[in-house]
């Protein structure tokens, strides 16, 4: 207990004198950073690297300038934060999990003895022998050269070849006989016991003597080999589809755990809503805190979301180590506590908090007499939809006082209580990282860093422009 009060007092007492607007979320092996131009991903992969991809970010252009008012703002961030982080999620499933590329050799299982064809060249058509009951491709190109003049066809298949036939038992090693991962054919034969006149009816003999395959073979184009390609590349679909799905599941159980849940609870315990609606609503608040705080303490116990937390605590590291001016090193920034005052958390747990006075003032009654909603299953309907509906409006008070007014005076006495809910829920959705977690953390901050430093030197230079143009 006493080290979980050290943690918390140092992350309002040590907060760096920077005060960076850089903040994160955590992913599956791997962190997203986010600045002021633009957001980053880096990702552990499965080879041991970390790969980091950064993007532009949208920002309101323009004639936009009302999504920067009060309230609005707070309703924007929410909406873009759920739209990067879902991008950043699909970066990092598509790095993290990706398996390396199979060796050519080890695709298909080959019988003992069989010769090993080398990996074919990009774009090369790949052979492959025809199975037993497959039906025959409609044609069959024929040999090449005349009939009767087996010598200069010969010829011409193997300087087409640029090398010799090998022979019966043999590795394949020409890339451009066409023979690969088939049955070898006899090296070409011109002895003299082979003649037109004695061997016409011998059908082995005039095979091996024109070089022609004993197999029938159908030549097919090679299936493309799937990279590794950005989420904004529209031919990547790896997994696009699922983590749509996972989103729409992931709402629909929000709603249902957050807000349908408690209510329904506040129901039975409570009774109607409009019969006591400040209790109704003090007792909704808190199943619904409840119900949060047990949700991410039994999802805690997961092992991959312990190793998300792990890199939600490498984030707040990384960003208490630049906001003391220290160089971005995982020995640097490991000293620092792993709870942020600046932190998401903080911010969900006022939306819930805030969630109380809004849903108090907000004149349900009203409506409920407007419109004779019946006591039981409709009158709790119109409850639940006009919460998912004041959603909004709860996010852009929130966002106010948790970003604008809290995260700037984390040194006022008042803030200090307005945040410690928050700050305890850290220590549900935080772990100690380790080096290589932290590792990750500064990779996604640096590449944010250098944006904006070079965002920074371009208008100095702009500046600097325009001032000797008016002198």
């Amino acid at each position: 207990m006493a080290e979980r009060k050290g943690d918390l007092a140092r992350a309002f007492t040590e907060d760096g004198a920077l005060k960076t607007h850089v903040g994160g979320q955590a992913l599956i092996e791997g962190i997203m950073m986010r600045g002021k131009h633009n957001w980053s991903v880096a990702v552990r992969e499965p080879n041991g690297g970390i790969y980091v991809e950064e993007h532009d970010l949208p920002g309101p252009k323009g004639g936009a300038d009302w999504l920067r008012w009060p309230l609005v703002r707070g309703c924007r961030a929410m909406v873009e934060s759920l739209v990067l982080g879902y991008k950043a999620l699909e970066i990092a499933a598509l790095h993290a999990f990706g398996e390396e590329e199979p060796d050519e050799h080890a695709r298909q299982p080959r019988a003992a003895g069989e010769p090993v064809p080398p990996p074919a060249a990009p774009g090369e058509p790949t052979p492959r022998s025809m199975v037993a009951g497959e039906p025959a491709p409609p044609s069959i190109a024929p040999v090449d050269g005349p009939a009767g003049d087996g010598g200069s066809s010969a010829d011409s298949r193997n300087e087409g070849a640029g090398d010799e036939r090998p022979s019966a038992g043999a590795k394949s090693g020409s890339a451009g006989g066409g023979n690969e991962g088939t049955v070898p054919s006899q090296p070409l034969s011109t002895s003299p016991s082979f003649s037109w006149k004695d061997d016409f009816g011998r059908p082995d003999t005039m095979i091996d003597a024109l070089g022609a395959q004993r197999a029938l073979e159908v030549v097919e184009e090679p299936e493309p080999r799937s990279e590794k390609k950005s989420f904004m590349d529209e031919e990547v679909e790896f997994g696009k589809r699922e983590m749509a799905v996972s989103m729409a599941l992931g709402l629909v159980l929000g709603v249902v755990l957050f807000i349908a849940a408690p209510a329904y609870l506040t129901n039975l315990v409570v009774g109607e809503y409009d019969s006591n609606t400040l209790l109704w609503n003090v007792v909704d608040g808190l199943l619904r805190v409840g119900v949060f705080v047990l949700y991410l303490w039994l999802i805690g116990r997961m092992s991959d979301i312990k190793r998300m937390f792990g890199y939600h605590g490498a984030e707040h590291k990384a960003i208490h180590c630049y906001e003391h001016g220290l160089p971005l090193t995982p020995e640097n920034a490991r000293s620092f506590p792993r709870l942020h005052v600046r932190c998401g958390t903080a911010f969900l747990i006022m939306v819930m908090i805030i969630a109380i006075f809004v849903y108090t003032v907000t004149p349900i009654n009203g409506l409920i007499e407007l419109w004779g909603v019946p006591d039981g299953a409709p009158k709790l309907l119109l409850v639940i939809l006009a919460r998912i509906l004041l959603m909004p409006v709860i996010a852009g008070v929130s966002y106010e006082i948790t970003v604008k007014w809290a995260g700037s005076r984390p040194e006022n006495p008042l803030v200090k209580v307005v945040l410690w809910p928050g700050m305890q829920m850290q220590y549900l959705t935080t772990n100690e990282p380790d080096d290589g977690q932290i590792e990750c953390a500064i990779a996604a901050m640096e590449r944010v860093l250098e944006r904006e430093r070079a965002e920074e030197k371009r208008a100095v230079a702009g500046a600097s422009g325009r001032a000797s143009a008016a002198a």
